[in-house]
């Protein structure tokens, strides 16, 4: 075939989805055409679809250009099944479709909608989905069901192929069948019947021979994601049946998954776990054959190398130095539709233990929060080995399946093998009831030494799995590139010929995602590997997970926390190697917008990141290496002037508020944004906030004393226009005083500053001398008195400075640790909003904040989906387009009888109310209406 010609796509493409979400510059292609596998295959053209009239128009121009297309969700699948050097098409947010059937117990989903959400929806139910992968927080339902994926409880029995109720697949052709429509079915049968009576061919084929048969029914008896589901051609009757059973696993190389139905499963609220150790793997292995007869849900096994990885995380229940050299653990979960047949539940399974195998018995926890902290260890230990890796490798995690009454003689094999070959910080963990075992190790590619190592090792193991023991050399992880050449050692000849068949009968011209799955190159999981080059310890340990990307406010803006990382190792690697390459200036240019400007630096990636990676501390650092001489002496002046600069502040904002009234809101918004753009001056809304008015003086009477200090954002900006809203200070004396406290305020306080703004920034000197200047001004003398801050980021900056005389306290803690037990509430009718700030959720404080609502409102709003803000302190005004992405589905989120939301920093406040068209103010303000 003629090479492509992508620049001629490229203008194919842009009338077909608006150019916008068209990308073909070195800094996005790369960062969209990064996964979680330790492949680097950049697309020539990425493409953003929002509806499947966009998906069938990419399909028909590329297949006319004989462009090959990949599908994308969410990027978190490990094997290099979603990279790709011709198109990738990344699912948008149109495909975030959720109905459920509660008559029938079925759940249809859009691919793009994360599985952790479709079963926060299910919630009420009692219901979730089947598939529980480890990522099922990021992962999203068409990675899901593309690759088959399970987890630590779905078993083989509750993953996407025995839970798939219906799909709606669109073919390379263009063709679409829906299995929950009669008419488009009937369509498909008549239009396509050559296909379906290829397939039932194939079946009445593989039905004819017995051994073929056999083979392919004992393979998907245990974990396997090895090829194709070709179990699919003997498990039902129906070619339809058939196709759509293929899909799952197929790991978008026969088809679009536009929506996946599910039969949903029990979401039990009882459940306890055990943590079991043993003195060898032998005993734990011996154990997990016992269970296999219980009604266990969920054990999951660690050798020896594993429980060393973790031993510091706080959940441990043994000490780890204390144990033998082969000791081995089982985390062991029930659960149950009540505690009476939880308890049986539990009887069973301790009975199946031999207690005189285990180290310290069999005791089941119902606590929640211990339990969570034994799942969270276990979870934490392929990061573990991440973050200890060597700078410069990667972490590959491989994923297999023995015959479960063999597990403990292959454990042992395998921890052999790698020994062998200079893997002995490897761990092995798994889902031991399925004989699904994982092995995680650091590898690094840099040389062709390491890589025929890597070669070797890889080779080593599908011997043992397969010629051993007869096992999956994958069993949930999907096959991808990573096993695509070992896919005929596994299977045979005759079931790999069917697998080709397959392909060839819904994709004859090789158009969707090829070289995935079946893959004549014998190499080809040795080709393009991730190079991982060190750019800065704040970053190295990133293992590109993409865990982080849901709780980013610029992730579909620009970059995400993860793609942020990529591009800077990329750019990296290109200064070493080619620093007059184009595509290196080119990605510098755009990354100071796309990775440094809308950057909220909120941090909050570093909540959900395994290994704590904190991006927007990286980010930081980056802008403080940026600032020169003439900056840093600018910003060291405003801070020795800082009350200078809230008065000038206070009289722009008094500016304003003028000309507002004088062209009208609307206008001065329209001019103001185009300013914004031309000239990066702040854009007006509506909710822009009048100045400040003073704050009351120094209070004096009874009471236990407890100083108040308002940020430099309440000092000033006050209401917005149309709120008569009191001064906080105000608010917060009265609070204070109902509850026994006598409030102070310090004194002169516009010259004082936490530093914060100065920070993110990137000025840290002289965002670290404000806050020793403030420390010290706001140092008690005699007994400690608590300094309760009304912004939660100053809060939280101030307590890295405390000290026997300078408590500093948020005020969210404050109202609700000290304040409200001595309150008495009575409810407010309306329903209210709160917004848990970035602080808040950093500090483990956004308990505190709804608890706090939950006082004093009858029904508590957290609206779904919004995570950080995104005004960032100021860039609300000066980058509006970030608050306004973060922001994009408040408005939806909000029922209408809410008029009021409430937070915790003012500037946050600011941008809440611009864009759900409500009053968000100070939690202050709730606690004060519903304690009058």
């Amino acid at each position: 075939m003629p090479p492509v010609d992508y620049a001629a796509l490229t203008r194919d493409l842009a009338a077909v989805v608006p150019p916008a979400r068209i990308h073909t510059d070195p800094l996005r292609a790369l960062a969209y055409g990064t996964d979680a596998s330790f492949y680097r295959v950049t697309p020539k053209i990425v493409a953003v679809a929002e509806s499947e009239a966009e998906v069938s128009a990419l399909i028909a121009a590329c297949r006319s250009a004989g462009a090959p297309v990949t599908f994308r969700a969410a990027g978190t699948s490990l094997s290099g099944q979603a990279v790709t050097d011709s198109v990738l098409v990344v699912l948008g947010e149109g495909f975030c479709g959720f109905a459920y059937d509660e008559t029938e117990q079925v759940v249809r989903l859009g691919p793009a909608l994360v599985g952790g959400e479709a079963n926060r929806r299910l919630l009420p139910f009692q219901r979730k989905i089947g598939p529980d992968p480890a990522s099922i927080a990021t992962a999203k339902i068409g990675g899901i069901a593309a690759n088959n994926a399970s987890g630590m409880c779905c078993g083989v029995g509750q993953n996407s192929y025995h839970t798939l109720a219906g799909l709606r697949v669109m073919l390379p052709d263009g063709a679409v069948l829906d299995t929950s429509d009669a008419k488009t079915m009937a369509t498909f049968r008549a239009t396509h019947k050559k296909l379906l009576d290829g397939l039932a061919a194939l079946s009445a084929e593989i039905r004819a021979d017995a051994a073929l048969t056999a083979r392919i029914a004992e393979k998907y008896r245990r974990k396997n994601t090895t090829g194709y589901a070709i179990n699919a051609l003997i498990d039902f009757s129906d070619p339809v049946d058939m196709l759509t059973h293929l899909m799952i696993g197929s790991e978008g190389t026969l088809g679009f998954l536009s929506r996946v139905d599910y039969r949903t499963v029990p979401d039990y609220a009882d459940k306890a776990s055990a943590f079991v150790v043993f003195e060898d793997l032998e005993k734990a292995c011996r154990a997990v054959t016992a269970l296999k007869a219980t009604p266990v849900e969920a054990v999951e096994l660690l050798d020896r190398a594993a429980l060393e990885s973790v031993k510091t995380k706080k959940g441990m229940p043994v000490n780890v130095d204390a144990l033998g050299p082969d000791a081995a653990a089982l985390l062991i979960e029930a659960r149950a539709p009540d505690a009476h047949d939880l308890r049986a539940k539990i009887s069973a399974i301790v009975a199946a233990i031999d207690a005189a195998d285990t180290l310290n018995g069999v005791a089941f926890s119902h606590d929640p929060a211990e339990t969570a902290r034994y799942w969270d260890m276990r979870k934490g230990t392929f990061p573990a080995v991440g973050g200890k890796r060597p700078a410069g490798t990667t972490v590959i995690i491989e994923d297999v399946a023995f015959p479960v009454e063999r597990l403990a003689e292959a454990t042992m094999d395998l921890r052999a093998l790698m020994d062998a070959h200079g893997y002995r910080e490897a761990i092995v963990f798994g889902h031991a009831l399925e004989g699904n075992l994982h092995f995680v190790f650091a590898q690094g590619f840099d040389t062709p030494a390491e890589v025929q190592r890597y070669a070797g090792f890889m080779e080593a193991v599908a011997e043992l799995v397969v010629g051993k023991y007869d096992g999956s050399l994958k069993a949930e992880h999907g096959t991808g590139r990573n096993m695509a050449p070992f896919v005929e050692r596994e299977w045979g000849r005759a079931a790999t010929d069917v697998m080709r068949r397959v392909k060839k009968l819904l994709d004859p011209e090789n158009l969707f995602n090829p070289g995935v799955v079946l893959n004549d190159d014998s190499e080809i999981h040795l080709k393009n590997l991730k190079p991982m080059p060190a750019v800065t310890p704040l970053i190295d340990a990133c293992i590109e997970c993409g865990f982080c990307e849901p709780q980013c406010p610029s992730k579909g803006l620009t970059l995400s926390p993860r793609q942020r990382i990529a591009s800077s190792r990329e750019m990296r690697r290109l200064r070493c190697d080619s620093p007059n390459a184009p595509e290196l200036a080119a990605m510098e240019r755009d990354y100071l917008y796309a990775g440094d400007t809308t950057c909220a630096a909120c941090s909050l990636c570093s909540t959900v990141c395994p290994l704590d990676i904190d991006v927007g501390r990286y980010t930081r650092s980056l802008r403080a290496e940026r600032r020169g001489p003439v900056a840093k002496t600018i910003a060291a002046a405003a801070a020795q002037h800082f009350g200078v600069v809230t008065t000038l502040a206070r009289a722009g904002l008094a500016v304003g508020a003028a000309a507002e009234a004088v062209v009208g809101t609307a206008a001065l918004k329209a001019v103001s944004g185009a300013a914004n753009k031309v000239l990066g001056t702040p854009q007006w809304s509506a909710a822009m906030p009048r100045r400040a008015r003073p704050a009351p003086a120094l209070e004096t009477g009874e009471g236990i004393p407890a100083l108040f200090f308002e940020s430099c954002a309440s000092r000033t900006m006050g209401p917005a226009k149309g709120d008569e809203s009191e001064p906080l200070a105000s608010v917060a004396a009265r609070v204070f005083a109902r509850a026994g406290y006598r409030m102070i305020v310090p004194e002169e306080g516009d010259d004082l500053c936490c530093g914060q703004s100065f920070d993110t920034k990137g000025f840290p000197e002289a965002a670290n001398a404000k806050a020793r200047e403030l420390a010290e001004r706001l140092s008690h003398g005699g007994a400690p008195v608590p300094v309760v801050f009304d912004a939660s980021p100053c809060a939280a900056r101030m307590k890295a400075f405390s000290g026997p005389q300078f408590q500093p306290m948020d005020l969210v803690e404050f109202l609700r640790g000290k304040i409200a037990p001595n309150l008495t509430f009575v409810r407010v009718k309306d329903p209210i909003a709160v917004h848990a700030t970035c602080t808040l959720r950093k500090a483990g404080l956004a308990p505190a904040l709804l608890e706090l609502a939950g006082l004093c409102a009858e029904q508590v709003v957290v609206p779904p989906g919004v995570t950080c803000c995104g005004f960032a302190g100021d860039k609300g005004f000066y980058t509006p387009e970030l608050n306004d992405h973060a922001l994009r589905h408040l408005p939806e989120a909000l029922p209408d009888a809410c008029h009021d939301g409430y937070s915790s920093n003012r500037t946050c406040e600011i941008g809440l109310s611009s864009h759900s068209g409500r009053r968000y103010r100070s939690i202050l303000h709730l606690v004060d209406e519903a304690s009058r």
